[in-house]
């Protein structure tokens, strides 16, 4: 019963260990499923299954409907008309880093947006090429189709290299799509759970410097080849200096010019977003544009042979791909609050790359500074990614022959103003170096990973070392000796407050963590260290002593008395070795039933027997952050109770819900690991532990067991009574 007095409470309750807590109540047996049971469940049919399964795959019916008309259109379709004048531009400019002409690259900049319009679940990030993993292609079909595959360079020469290198971006691409789409069907989308928030900071940052990088090309009119390789930066890097004497002044100028321009825009936009009706497209006031008239081409389906040989490179560009993609949606879907779907969007991508690599386009992902585009110029669903592809559309189909000679420099400049909310992270650094410096390393070894190994290797990098930082945690946990805090039921660590209380004899010690295979051994040094000293060690000096004692009782150099055993004669003292012979004797139980006398391991000893003294008579295990043990944590975990409960230390288990059931059906529990030490809470097991001393060091409050008229036994009684006797006590 808890009676409220003001802001405090009183509770009046037995003291519960779990088996009685259990009776008492009546716990249920509840049946728990197996991995058949969710199998059916998951393969069942239902007309409401079948309608979320419906809108599960095709997204476009959950939000379309509920589209806010007014009030969002006029935003997305200045934010569509925008980002599609900048993907007409990226997808011409990184088709040149894919190797394959210009005007592939809006394939790439159109049929995925369709296909993502309809299948994607993040209302803001722009679909189609993006440069590095526009790299990647562009090294795979560099090493399949070199420059030299076909002779003497003719005009038909380069004519065919075209051609072959555009079969084999788009077989790469088709590939990657089918790898994509597999892993959503099979739902591995679960693999995001491993992407945390610095880790995804810190890759979107790297990606915004590869794509820096990438762009000072086109900003300095450089001939710069691609390196699709570890430490690739750096060589591209160095490449750009060798040749800065050759420098087109007048592109690099017109790039500064436009990139003072965006920035001071965007800054405006973002500084008075609240008062303007909608942000200014700066794009397209300083865009000027040229690109070749394209025509669509009937689908083709892909190399066969291609595919054999680009494997590798497929699953690398897929997984690239997703995780740009689903990094960057994330922290929209942070900022404007609403969920994504992990497997829907490999499926999304996956028949994206799929379609796109069909009409000869090549991977697609999402473009760091386009989805800045999108979202910075007041884009609210990826109804303005549907406008921007009616964008690219209507340059392929219409007004080609309108355009003048592109500068890629005003590409780059557009590219590069609209990254600053990413390369902004960097301020992330020190906010996670104070808040938590696990998460500043995780970030850190990302973006250092991604920087110089690439995306594909950097970002394998980064997830091994973030599950690392995860063992590292779990398997060096923090362990802590508690006390009673404020003389109530509140157990902390006792180096936290001064005013605290230990009970005499009896040690409270926590583990922080799930207990495995990993760390098993750490937590039962901890506990060691804890207690102060080795039990194993101490059952050893035990068994030794007693060999000694029946030894020198034979040999009639001790004698019984009242006062306990006095030797009579000067023992020669033996060696260690000789003690030592059947060592798997010396860890069994102590046993005095041939002896005539029971020894007091706490009183004084004949002179020539030595055994460390213990101080502590229970030792409670707080195991409410223990939330689950394997199977070689419970073989660890058993041996060491056994080994206390041997040296006559009661062990007590408190607050570990949940375990006891799975304790018992891995034969936990034997003669001396008994369930009877699982108390519900620490405090029950203080509480157990003083009512049981005043029993022993008082033998006349031991009652018989009578059942009184309501039901309730009088040891209960007694328990209840003695219990808040003892609360008031602490």
């Amino acid at each position: 019963m808890v009676e409220p007095l003001g802001n405090h409470y009183v509770v009046a309750r037995p003291v519960y260990s779990e088996k009685l807590f259990n009776e008492e109540h009546e716990k249920l047996h509840r049946y728990h499923k197996t991995f058949w049971d969710h199998l059916k469940l998951y393969f069942r049919c239902s007309p409401q299954r079948v309608k979320k399964v419906a809108l599960g795959l095709f997204p476009i019916a959950s939000w379309l409907p509920v589209y806010r008309f007014r009030e969002w259109i006029l935003s997305d379709i200045v934010s569509g008309i925008n980002t599609g004048l900048v993907a007409v531009l990226q997808g011409l400019a990184f088709a040149l880093l894919v190797n394959v002409p210009p005007g592939y690259g809006l394939y790439a900049a159109f049929f995925p947006v369709l296909v993502y319009f309809i299948f994607g679940t993040s209302r803001h990030i722009s679909v189609g090429p993006f440069p590095v993993l526009s790299l990647m292609v562009g090294g795979t079909v560099v090493r399949l189709v070199p420059d030299d595959s076909t002779g003497n360079g003719t005009s038909i020469d380069i004519s065919a290299i075209n051609e072959e290198r555009v079969m084999v971006a788009a077989s790469v691409t088709f590939l990657s799509g089918i790898f994509q789409l597999l892993l959503g069907i099979l739902q591995f989308g679960f693999i995001v759970i491993y992407l945390s928030q610095s880790l995804i900071s810190g890759f979107t940052t790297a990606a915004a410097v590869h794509v820096v990088v990438s762009q000072l090309k086109f900003m300095l009119q450089l001939s710069v080849p691609g390196y699709n390789k570890p430490l690739g930066i750096i060589y591209t890097l160095k490449s750009i200096f060798s040749q800065i004497t050759d420098t087109n002044i007048t592109d690099l100028v017109t790039s500064l010019i436009v990139l003072l321009i965006v920035f001071v825009v965007k800054e405006m936009n973002d500084r008075y977003k609240a008062k303007l009706p909608a942000p200014i497209p700066i794009e397209l006031l300083v865009v000027r544009f040229k690109l070749f008239l394209l025509l669509f081409q009937v689908p083709v389906a892909p190399d066969v042979g291609v595919l054999q040989k680009c494997i590798d490179d497929s699953i690398s560009i897929a997984i690239v791909g997703f995780a740009v993609a689903f990094s960057v949606a994330k922290v929209y879907s942070i900022k404007y609050d609403y969920s994504l779907d992990a497997n829907q969007e490999l499926i999304a991508f996956g028949l994206g790359n799929i379609v796109g690599g069909s009409f000869k386009g090549f991977a697609s992902s999402t473009a760091l500074s386009r989805s800045g585009v999108q979202e910075s110029t007041g884009g609210k669903t990826q109804i303005a990614g549907i406008i921007s592809a009616a964008i690219v559309l209507i340059v392929i189909l219409a007004i080609g022959f309108l355009l003048a000679p592109l500068q890629k420099s005003v590409l780059a400049s557009l590219a590069l103003g609209n990254l600053k909310g990413m390369l902004m992270q960097f301020k992330e650094v020190g906010i996670l170096w104070r808040q938590d410096k696990y998460d500043c390393v995780i970030w850190v070894v990302t973006f250092l990973a991604a920087i110089f190994l690439g995306l594909d290797i950097g970002l394998a990098i980064a997830v091994a070392f973030q599950l690392l930082t995860v063992v590292i945690r779990s398997q060096i946990p923090r362990c802590s000796i508690l006390a009673n805090v404020g003389r109530s039921n509140i157990y902390r660590n006792r180096k936290d407050y001064k005013d605290n209380y230990e009970p005499e004899g009896v040690k409270i010690f926590k583990c922080a963590s799930p207990i495995f295979f990993a760390n098993a051994d750490f937590f039962r040094e901890k506990l060691i260290t804890a207690v102060g000293f080795n039990p194993q060690r101490i059952l050893r000096k035990r068994n030794k002593a007693l060999r000694k004692v029946r030894k020198m009782l034979k040999n009639g150099e001790l004698r019984v008395t009242p006062k306990g055993l006095i030797c009579t004669a000067n023992h020669t003292l033996e060696s260690d070795e000789e003690l030592d012979h059947n060592i798997e004797e010396l860890d069994q139980p102590t046993s005095m039933t041939d002896l005539p006398i029971q020894i007091n391991w706490g009183a004084d000893l004949p002179p020539s027997i030595t055994v460390p003294r213990v101080d502590i008579h229970s030792i409670i295990l707080d195991f409410s952050s223990v939330s689950f043990l394997d199977f070689s944590a419970m073989r660890v975990l058993q041996k060491t109770l056994k080994e206390f409960v041997r040296i006559n230390i009661d062990i007590y288990i408190a607050a570990a819900h949940g375990l006891l059931e799975k304790l018992e059906r891995c034969a936990f529990f034997d003669e001396e690991i008994k369930p009877s030490m699982f108390f519900l809470t620490i405090h029950d097991a203080v509480l157990h532990i003083l009512l049981k001393k005043d029993i022993d060091s008082s033998p006349e409050l031991k009652l018989p067991e009578v059942t009184l008229h309501n039901g309730l036994r009088s040891r209960e009684c007694m328990v209840r009574f003695s219990s808040l006797l003892v609360a008031l006590q602490l």
